[in-house]
């Protein structure tokens, strides 16, 4: 019996889910005021479901599979990417870092999922000057969409090597554009190189950046949707297409997946449909059998599953998860 589980460390919550031999048998959604009083309340819900296999733990901008008991300072650093002057400051996912420490004195068998810069199936060239070619969560979202287009195109699972889609993730504030062809992960337009967000004003102009500088995380949670006033569906929409249109232009697709959870609000579903149906066939992506905490923490928990020798290890060989390698600096010419 294997027993894992996946979580996702989001904006607005941090959801969990426990696999058993593939099968959901137990969720929860923690609360960011509930994870600030209390971090170790995410350890109390892990040993309440002991025994466990593994744990797909919160990765942030990902490490390749670094286990907890392994993990040092620096890649603390890595999967948080918070500049020392702002810790401790309410910054990207507050308490992060104070979540992470506690996984690592707990002694649960977590392991750090890898973000598409480590993944050797995106090309090195596409890497280069970049750090966000999807964060870890994204790569997770990446694995659920996988076994959805396995099971909606009844090739028989399993059939991971077979799938070339492109998967578009709407967060409650970034925005991502995941690619895959055969099976793996080889482009990405994602986060603060990406489209616009609900709440993220999406790829930067190098000359806004330095007039603003020094930037700081909460200029980065700005200028999405909800900051833009009238002109914002139009921006929304427009910068959508043209991400998605530029991948495809590189990477050709005909179907187009769509997940997160800004999708919960009709008018923003509305957006991306318009958005994208010229481009390709639009389709909703599905949970687990019974699941509904959020995608990314269903796709961590297929992860951990695959990882831990379950049902999903042939999405896992596909994603070529146990291949990935470096850090997020190494497309950097210098840091």
């Amino acid at each position: 019996m294997i027993r894992v589980v996946g979580t996702d460390p989001g904006t607005s919550s941090l959801d969990l889910l426990l696999l058993v031999d593939g099968e959901v048998a137990g969720q929860e959604r923690l609360m960011p005021e509930q994870l600030r009083r209390d971090p170790e309340c995410l350890v109390r819900q892990l040993r309440s479901w002991m025994p466990l296999d593994l744990v797909a733990g919160p990765s942030g901008y990902g490490l390749p599979l670094v286990r907890s008991t392994e993990l040092n300072e620096s890649q603390i650093d890595e999967m948080s990417l918070v500049r020392p002057d702002q810790r401790g400051l309410k910054a990207g996912v507050h308490g992060f870092r104070s979540l992470i420490r506690a996984l690592r004195s707990s002694e649960l068998p977590v392991v750090f999922l890898p973000g598409g810069i480590h993944l050797p199936s995106i090309p090195a060239h596409r890497k280069l000057n970049t750090i966000d070619m999807g964060t870890a969560d994204k790569v997770a979202v990446a694995a659920l969409a996988l076994w959805f287009d396995a099971k909606r195109e009844g090739n028989g699972l399993p059939a991971y090597r077979q799938s070339r889609f492109a998967l578009v993730e709407l967060g409650s504030v970034f925005a991502a554009v995941l690619v895959i062809e055969q099976g793996q992960v080889v482009d990405a337009a994602a986060g603060t190189r990406g489209p616009i967000g609900v709440r993220s004003g999406g790829a930067w102009d190098g000359e806004v950046a330095y007039w603003y500088s020094p930037l700081t995380k909460d200029h980065l949670f700005q200028g999405g949707l909800e900051d833009l006033d009238s002109l914002g569906p139009s921006a929304f929409r427009e910068s959508l297409t043209k991400h998605v249109a530029g991948l495809q232009s590189i990477t050709p697709f005909q179907k187009i997946y769509l997940s997160g959870g800004a999708l919960q609000r009709p008018e923003i579903a509305e957006l991306a449909r318009a958005s994208l149906e010229p481009l390709g066939a639009v389709t909703p992506l599905e949970s687990l059998p019974g699941a509904w905490v959020k995608h990314a923490a269903q796709g961590a928990a297929i992860v951990a599953d695959g990882l831990a020798g379950g049902d999903h290890a042939d999405i896992v060989a596909a994603l070529k998860l146990k291949e990935a390698t470096g850090s997020v600096w190494n497309g950097l010419s210098s840091k």
